[in-house]
């Protein structure tokens, strides 16, 4: 798919709102043109949140997702937050309440499994259960490989165990994965979904109780395969339909009427499939890195994708998967490494620039902009 002339980003250096900005022909050329600009969210970023307990250094965060409760978890690297003085590091897992209080926390090494050797993210499925990912790369960020997804109670009680650290063999392996970044869980099938990942090249589906194989699937839905290689980087050139392989596929979402989205972050393209792996479409931006993250709206069509995109978030319609505006604010300023919303609209990113802070970022949801 080809796509026109890359968009301009608009930037707002006096408005105290985190407003989204309008672009009438920022379309692919095989897509009609908007007919109207449309009302966008509004956002206003939460100075207070979260606050994190005075005996805790400030954590360096990966991922982030919210509870039906509202209440964020947090996944952090101890072995990359900086301690400071008096101060103790906190655990892998943190958990605040909607007001961002901490709560509690847990995570680490433990008897019967291999927790991840470097963080990504967690992830609750609609049983409750908690699934953890990892992306160490041997020899790049620590002796071996995560190369397993671990499953947990909300209360960090280990469940199970699919794959082993350091036992990828790439993308036919179906018993091990090579540093997977996220899953999803379907309520309708019970079958979790995986983004493999860092090292692979593929979505995998496996039964969310046992671990057992389903199926898997690469690019455009053809068999898995690519470059052997450490973290991907992006491609020598962009051009038409991109690689016909996925170059990390970071974030994997499954929407509310059965669709995949994968960000497929180092191609610069979101893809869609359906449960079984059928292509379906892809929206790609070749100007910027663009699909560096993925969230969906909260409301129940699920109306807008999030997603990180030049040095902000893009927001795009998830059923027409066209762009219709950029989220824009002062001091926030990158696309973000994880994003996700709660159940009032507001969106949360990791990986911002906050010193002497935990570098996440919640948004709060004003409203909608005018027409």
């Amino acid at each position: 798919m080809a796509w026109g002339r890359p968009f301009l980003l608009a930037t707002a250096g006096a408005l105290a709102l985190v407003t989204v900005w309008h672009s009438a022909d920022t379309r692919a050329q095989d897509q009609p043109a908007a007919k109207m600009v449309r009302p966008l969210p509004v956002f206003e970023v939460d100075p207070n949140w979260p606050k994190m307990p005075a005996n805790f250094s400030a954590p360096f965060v990966s991922g982030v997702m919210v509870d039906p409760k509202g209440n964020a978890w947090l996944t952090t690297r101890p072995i990359r937050t900086k301690r400071e003085t008096g101060k103790i590091i906190g655990p892998p897992i943190m958990i605040f309440d909607p007001n961002g209080n901490y709560i509690r926390g847990w995570g680490g090494p433990g008897p019967g499994y291999e927790w991840p050797a470097s963080e990504h993210n967690a992830y609750i499925d609609y049983k409750g259960f908690v699934w953890i990912t990892g992306d160490s790369c041997k020899g790049r960020t620590s002796p071996v490989d995560d190369d397993q997804v671990l499953k947990f109670s909300q209360d960090g009680k280990f469940v199970l165990q699919i794959g082993h650290s350091d036992a990828g063999k790439g993308d036919n392996d179906t018993n091990n994965f090579r540093r997977p970044p996220n899953v999803q869980v379907s309520r309708k099938t019970n079958e979790v979904f995986i983004a493999d990942g860092y090292g692979n090249h593929r979505i995998v589906v496996l039964d969310a109780d046992t671990g057992k194989f389903k199926r898997m699937w690469g690019a455009f839905g053809k068999p898995p395969m690519g470059p052997e290689w450490c973290f991907s980087e992006d491609p020598a050139s962009f051009e038409g339909d991109g690689a016909p392989y996925f170059a990390t596929p970071h974030v994997l979402l499954l929407s509310h009427d059965d669709l995949l989205y994968v960000a497929d972050r180092s191609n610069r393209r979101i893809q869609v499939f359906s449960p079984d792996g059928k292509y379906i479409r892809q929206l790609s931006r070749y100007d910027q890195p663009f699909a560096r993250n993925l969230a969906f709206s909260s409301d129940p069509d699920q109306t807008y994708i999030y997603t990180g995109y030049g040095k902000g978030i893009a927001v795009i319609d998830r059923k027409s998967m066209e762009y219709v505006g950029m989220i824009q604010a002062p001091g926030l300023d990158i696309p973000g490494h994880q994003i996700a919303t709660d159940q009032k609209g507001n969106l949360y990113i990791t990986g911002v620039d906050k010193p002497g802070k935990a570098n996440v970022e919640r948004l709060i949801l004003k409203g909608m902009s005018a027409k």
